[in-house]
């Protein structure tokens, strides 16, 4: 209780105090300025194409299981099975099997998302064209924190924080995950030592984590930003491909609530001991 009153105690105060400056002569010229958004350039593609919609739903579903075993495997004492692969020989927990099968599909689905992405023009809408962006995201955060937020068209273009925000989390924090998963899986090469100094396994564990962290505060915000700014509108972006605010978007997603929601509880060792099996041998010690 006393953790949720300094919480919106302290979240009154910043507002207070962002609304003051923004209220500042020169800060409501800047605002004025740059409102939050510049121009794509000509040419941009306008909306969300279905294929997106899917990745989207992929990626939800994926970093969802992610994030979950990668969290039962940090606190993981004595593990339910354990794998041992059939083309490595590496032995490891069902736990940890599961956490890494699900970020090799992770990985397809991102490569699929990258190339898609700069094959239709998408790109533009994610990555800074302007140096403009900076300034305009200034602006854009300044604007959140008044409360007063900035103008949302999501269906023709971000805000320049969103777009930073977007960028920095498909092309530095996606990539820093896998350089730093793969260095803790089994997938790492065995036995070079000069590989292994240069790149220590303490320096992998130090950053995974914290790395994500980043994505579920991406995400909490994110799902924070999509209901608040118009729920229907922006779910029909995300999950019906269209811009009208009917309700086919929540539906849609609610739909996909429920497949995480039933994965969730599928991940488990008995439903997963006989598809490991397939890759490995499945023992109790």
């Amino acid at each position: 209780m006393l953790v949720a009153l300094a919480i919106v105690g302290l979240a009154t105060i910043v507002v207070a105090i962002a609304r003051w400056i923004a209220g500042l002569e020169p800060v409501a010229a800047f605002i004025q300025q740059y409102p939050g958004t510049y121009d794509l350039p000509e040419g941009a593609p306008v909306g969300l194409p279905a294929w997106l919609n899917w990745s989207h739903f992929f990626n939800l579903l994926l970093i969802a299981l992610i994030i979950r075993s990668g969290l039962q495997v940090r606190g993981e004492r004595k593990p339910p099975a354990y794998v041992t692969s059939k083309r490595t020989g590496h032995k490891a927990s069902i736990t940890v099997w599961l956490h890494t099968s699900l970020d090799v599909l992770w990985v397809v689905n991102g490569i699929v998302f990258v190339i898609l992405l700069f094959a239709t023009g998408q790109w533009m809408r994610i990555v800074p064209t302007s140096w403009e962006v900076f300034p305009h995201a200034i602006s854009a955060g300044l604007q959140y924190a008044t409360l007063e937020w900035p103008l949302e068209d999501g269906w023709v273009n971000y805000n320049s924080l969103q777009q930073l925000a977007y960028f920095a989390t498909v092309f530095l924090a996606a990539p820093l995950a896998i350089i730093t998963g793969v260095r803790m899986s089994g997938w790492w090469p065995k036995g070079r030592e000069r590989l292994d100094r240069a790149y220590p396994i303490e320096w992998a564990r130090a950053v995974h984590f914290p790395t994500m962290l980043y994505f579920v505060a991406f995400i909490v915000v994110h799902v924070l930003l999509v209901f608040t700014t118009g729920a229907l509108r922006n779910l029909n972006h995300m999950f019906a491909a269209k811009a009208d605010d009917d309700w086919l978007g929540f539906i849609l997603f609610a739909g996909a609530m429920l497949v995480v929601a039933a994965a969730m509880v599928a991940a488990r060792p008995a439903l997963l001991s006989p598809i490991a099996s397939r890759f490995g041998t499945v023992s109790s010690r």
